[in-house]
């Protein structure tokens, strides 16, 4: 059971520690709560759909609110005050192949657009139904969800797309293998979604990027199938995968997906390092980074967030520690690094020497597993923190980028500075934690969460939301990075898409996406912006962005 107005199972909470909410009022200043709309009364606003009869096509009013929106900060301001201008006309469940053709098939027929929808986890708008005179159909892969082939000679395996996360990894655990694709929305997320979006699980280090562990598979288009076969290695031409991969639903619906898997780990650990300044945890992660250590993680947490998660595991020892810490020179500006080690008991010994001897370089305290096996129980329940947060007034949205090292540290100082700034004019403040989510030999991801008080008119919280996501993708393309690095494009980041692949760049892609789909039924307005003019769609009858983004070369 999906929670229809927020993340993930109902039944699954995030309780806040008193200290966390104290916290958050010293910062934000009185909290205040507002009550959601009522499911009941959101469908009855449910339109009557405007679909013909098809025997796949649901078009009862829940079904249709379930598919609505995804999880971004704009989704839940729609779904939370019940001011959901546009829903999709009917929703469609296949069980096979032959049925995704056949509901492309009467799209085309009947002039509909089609959205494939994996998990609903999109915090980019991957899955918004658009305002449009034509009637919108989404396609939910979740019913083809099976392990298809284990072939153990080449360790591949393929799969139905719609497969999520923990479906995946225990169809494969039966036989002993992982693919170790971690992304924090694992519990809900899908197989397909991952490679429409080219996902980032929390230990690629280690695992690879979905990019790395796709090897083939199939796309259906209106123009037919796309068979991607798998070769070790290939110099025939360009590497159509790579067209699927990010092609975020424009090109067809991906039906599935043949992945590089691995044997199961045996030994596996999380630890712990707390460094003076983030200037110096930074230098310890790049160096271990470029010296190619064995680990499967690193992620460093800035001042703000170490302290953040600190008080977030609600432990008694917290303030004997810190003070503790304080005395031997870790004190404000201290950070926090936990690392993983992933393989034989072997592996996960040498990683952590190496990592510790690199640390220790830096002024690195090595603190155990206590941390880390804390941060490894609740990696996945952080989403879960966005629905107690919101209970108690607050709102939360995340953004990211990747950038080369040389760039890392002035953008990790800036992308605060710019989203407190744009919260300014509206005289409300905003708190603003960032880490660094993944490490690369030349460069590093900058995952930014920022926190803000809920008001009672969604609009006013929308129009702040707009302020600050505006002034951070700006500062994180002058800082010279890219606007998603896990997230994708979707609506939100369209805009900013042309700075990033130049003219002939966005050129190519509307050509392919004409190439496969000539008729335009698939995803409209996702990846692309289709009208300049009207900014990237409407909430509220608000414009999400507006105005012109330089390319980097008017920077």
């Amino acid at each position: 059971m999906k929670r229809w107005n927020g993340w993930g199972d109902p039944a699954t909470t995030y309780p806040l520690p008193d200290s966390v909410l104290a916290y958050l009022r010293d910062n934000l200043g009185d909290l205040t709560a507002f009550p959601d709309a009522a499911m009941e009364d959101v469908l009855r606003a449910v339109p009557k759909s405007r679909l013909l009869p098809h025997p796949l096509v649901g078009t009862d009013a829940k079904s249709r609110l379930l598919h609505a929106r995804g999880q971004s900060l704009p989704d839940w301001l729609a779904l939370r005050s019940g001011r959901i201008p546009v829903f999709p006309d009917g929703v469609a469940q296949p069980v096979s192949e032959q049925q995704v053709c056949e509901l492309i098939a009467y799209a085309q027929q009947n002039g509909i657009r089609l959205i494939p929808y994996g998990g609903g986890t999109s915090v980019v708008g991957h899955i918004n139904p658009p305002a449009s005179e034509a009637p919108v159909l989404t396609v939910d892969m979740g019913r083809m969800d099976h392990l298809l082939e284990l072939d153990e000679s080449s360790r591949l395996a393929r799969f139905e797309a719609g497969v999520s996360g923990p479906a995946l990894e225990s169809q494969l655990a039966i036989r002993g293998y992982t693919l170790g694709h971690y992304p924090q929305s694992h519990e809900c997320s899908t197989l397909g979604g991952w490679i429409a979006a080219r996902s980032s699980g929390q230990q690629s280090y280690y695992y690879g990027r979905i990019e790395e562990l796709f090897a083939g598979g199939r796309l259906e288009t209106p123009l037919g199938r796309l068979e991607l076969s798998h070769f070790p290695a290939s110099a025939a031409g360009p590497d159509l995968k790579e067209v699927v991969l990010g092609s975020e639903g424009r090109l067809g619906i991906i039906t599935q997906a043949q992945v590089r898997v691995r044997p199961k780990p045996s030994a596996e650990a999380f630890c712990g390092v707390f460094f003076p300044s983030w200037e110096l945890g930074m230098a310890a992660v790049k160096s271990i980074a470029q010296q190619e250590a064995p680990v499967s993680m690193l992620r460093l947490s800035d001042p703000i967030e170490t302290q953040t998660t600190l008080l977030l595991s609600g432990k008694s020892w917290i303030r004997l520690a810190d003070r503790g810490l304080r005395r031997i020179g870790y004190g404000q500006r201290r950070c926090l690094l936990v690392f993983g080690a992933t393989g034989t008991a072997a592996d996960v010994r040498r990683a952590r020497r190496t990592a510790k001897s690199v640390c220790r370089q830096y002024r690195g305290l090595f603190v155990g597993t206590v941390v880390g096996r804390a941060w490894q129980k609740n990696r996945f329940r952080g989403p879960y923190l966005r629905n107690t947060l919101w209970e108690q007034g607050v709102a939360v949205d995340t953004l990211e980028t990747a950038l080369p090292w040389k760039n890392a540290e002035a953008a990790a100082r800036e992308l605060p500075l710019a989203i407190q700034q744009a919260m300014q004019p509206h005289n409300d403040r905003v708190l603003v934690i960032s880490h660094l989510s993944h490490v690369y030999r030349d460069g590093a991801s900058l995952y930014v969460t920022y926190l803000f008080r809920c008001r009672r008119e969604p609009e006013e919280l929308l129009a702040r939301w707009q302020a600050m996501k505006r002034a951070a993708s700006l500062t994180i393309q002058r800082c010279g990075g890219t606007i998603s690095h896990q997230h994708g494009v979707g609506v939100d980041h369209a805009p900013y898409l042309p700075a990033e692949k130049g003219p002939l760049g966005i050129a190519a892609i509307r050509n392919l996406c004409a190439t496969f789909d000539p008729q335009g039924i698939m995803n409209p307005g996702k990846l692309l912006v289709e009208d300049r003019s009207k900014g990237t769609g409407t909430f509220f009858g608000l414009q999400a962005c507006t105005g012109d983004l330089p390319n980097r070369a008017e920077k």
